[in-house]
């Protein structure tokens, strides 16, 4: 269905308020998918809050100008797929990661993260980058190692003094 200019512009305003506001994106190309595949990959993604989009390319052009995504605008050629991801920088290249392992149509083209164009090829270590939730953790793992270690090394005497009494009341009570 052809877009008027006024539906051209909503669409294209759309994209970029997505864009202002995402941590990475990924642009696939899609040829070969039928409609039911593709409404998979969408549920899929709308589970990790990922947002997904088929737009012309020069309309995808457009929205990405001035946004951190601006590097992806000379890869924007062919049917093309674009994803955005809200929350988790990595929950786009999962959930395009996860799709591509079993529909080999769906081809990556472009990753983007941080104002930088990656080859398709780092899509993998974007999926494995940890979620919110993951990172926080392993932060407060690490913030806690060094006073868990403290706590054990004061109480470290008091409890080998404790073996050691132990060990003499065992020794007397062997006697």
């Amino acid at each position: 269905m052809a877009l008027n200019l006024e539906g051209k512009k909503a669409v294209v305003a759309e994209v970029a308020e997505v864009a202002a506001n995402a941590y990475s994106a990924i642009a696939a190309e899609y040829r070969g998918l039928t409609v039911s595949e593709m409404t998979e990959l969408r549920v899929a993604a709308r589970k990790q809050n990922v947002y997904l989009r088929v737009v012309r390319n020069t309309l995808a052009r457009r929205a990405v100008e001035g946004t951190d995504f601006a590097c992806m605008q000379e890869g924007m050629t062919g049917p093309l797929i674009l994803g955005f991801s809200m929350e988790d920088p990595g929950a786009v290249a999962r959930v395009m990661g996860d799709f591509a392992k079993d529909k080999k149509q769906l081809e990556v083209k472009m990753v983007s993260l941080g104002g930088k164009l990656f080859p398709a090829s780092e899509l993998e270590r974007l999926a494995k980058m940890p979620t919110k939730e993951q990172a926080i953790s392993m932060f407060m793992g690490t913030i806690k190692a060094p006073i868990e270690k403290f706590v054990r090394t004061l109480q470290a005497p008091t409890s080998k003094m404790v073996r050691t009494f132990a060990a003499v009341r065992d020794a007397k009570d062997a006697a």
